[in-house]
């Protein structure tokens, strides 16, 4: 049949084009980003495999230097337990030299001075040595230091690492119990109602610079023993400590409006103060008393004293070698961790690249198929449009 006002042949043609013109663009796309998924239409569910996949690529390649940011760490503080421990042996050796009577009172002198030079400047490696502006020799962070190790939040993807104090401390025999009571509620009779109160005892012996903290209503109270404190008997020490304690307590700024602190004898108290149950909320914790004696009276200028030294150094020396075995345990941890990361981000990567990538081959190809259709196309498109010419013959 010869019409003029459809041309069925330039419609296909026309639709040929335009759909191997799409193909043809994406193939060029393609090839200029490397990328097979450029956009959601591309590959709905490849784009969300991918997505998925950087996410883990970026967290495990963060992850990688966050264990050898770990292993720096670690590194410098065990860098300064080597000083702290060659500083140790020589306060040891000299403390077995003075322990003998073949010293007189000044080469004792002598030796004291050495060796309180030497504890003075381990309390300052202790105290100062730094990573990154946080100090990590001084045992105050308790819960210890945590490398995250993996790209998701999960407790099996992080390590944790304590670092003790390596102060040279004096052995120190003090403990504390805490025993709360509740507060009783009579509904009828206001008068038999009573507060909650805990009362924390104090027993054995404390020297100046131990630390008492017990946790109240969630909060940690901290008290440090004076040398005031502790000027007297045993007995005296932990009435006038228990006292003190109640006194800073009352000073607390803020104050804790919910607790009155008083004293017994070696006990410190708080009371609630509303009566009843409702007062049964906040008091004291049990078993979170700590005591930490900083040593500071410790000397060799008596043979006794010199004996006694050699004992506290050895401890000291136990607990900073305990230290060093854990340091080196972790890194050798954190090393292995950081290349298993390494190789699981390196598949993952293989991975992704298998999903999202171009296939230069494939997409090369494409384009050259389309390219050739689109002139075939566009030819016959050219074609079509001058079939029509035949019809003006009819005309003649």
């Amino acid at each position: 049949m010869s019409v003029i006002n459809t041309n069925v042949s330039a419609l296909i043609a026309q639709s040929a084009l335009t759909s191997n013109s799409r193909a043809q663009s994406t193939a060029m796309q393609q090839l200029s980003t490397g990328l097979r998924i450029n956009g959601a239409k591309d590959d709905a569910a490849g784009l969300a495999i991918a997505s998925k996949m950087t996410s883990q690529i970026r967290g495990l390649d963060q992850s990688v230097r966050n264990a050898n940011d770990g292993i720096s760490m670690l590194q410098t503080a065990d860098g300064a337990l080597v000083a702290v421990g060659d500083m140790l042996q020589r306060m040891r050796e000299i403390s077995v030299q003075s322990a003998s009577d073949t010293n007189v009172t000044t080469d004792r002198q002598a030796l004291n001075t050495e060796f309180l030079s030497l504890k003075t400047e381990i309390n300052r490696v202790s105290a100062t040595t730094q990573w990154n502006g946080m100090n990590i020799l001084d045992g105050k962070d308790t819960d210890g230091f945590t490398f995250q190790i993996g790209a998701n939040n999960s407790a099996d993807q992080r390590i944790t690492q304590t670092i003790k104090s390596s102060d040279v401390k004096v052995a120190n025999t003090g403990t504390a119990t805490v025993v709360s009571t509740p507060g009783v509620v009579d509904a009828v009779t206001a008068a038999n109602q009573t507060t909650q109160s805990s009362t924390l005892t104090l027993s054995g012996t404390m020297v100046a610079g131990d630390k008492i903290s017990a946790m109240v209503g969630g909060k940690s109270f901290d008290y440090t023993v004076i040398a005031t404190d502790v000027a007297g008997t045993d007995t005296q020490n932990l009435t006038t400590v228990a006292a003190s304690m109640a006194a800073a307590y009352t000073a607390l700024s803020p104050a804790d409006s919910a607790h009155a602190a008083t004293s017994s004898g070696a006990g410190f108290i708080l009371k609630a103060t509303a009566l009843g149950a409702g007062a049964n909320t906040s008091a004291m914790s049990a078993g979170v008393v700590t005591f930490q004696g900083v040593g500071d009276s410790t000397s060799i200028l008596k043979q006794g004293d010199a004996q006694s030294a050699i004992d506290l150094v050895d401890k000291t020396l136990a607990t900073v070698n305990a230290t060093r075995a854990g340091l080196g345990a972790t890194i050798n941890r954190l090393t292995y961790a950081a290349d298993n990361l390494t190789n699981v981000s390196q598949n993952t990567s293989a991975s992704r690249s298998r999903v999202q990538d171009t296939d230069y081959a494939k997409a090369s190809t494409e384009l050259a198929r389309t390219q050739i259709i689109s002139q075939a196309a566009t030819a016959m498109l050219a074609q079509a449009n001058q079939s029509q010419q035949s019809v003006l013959a009819l005309l003649k």
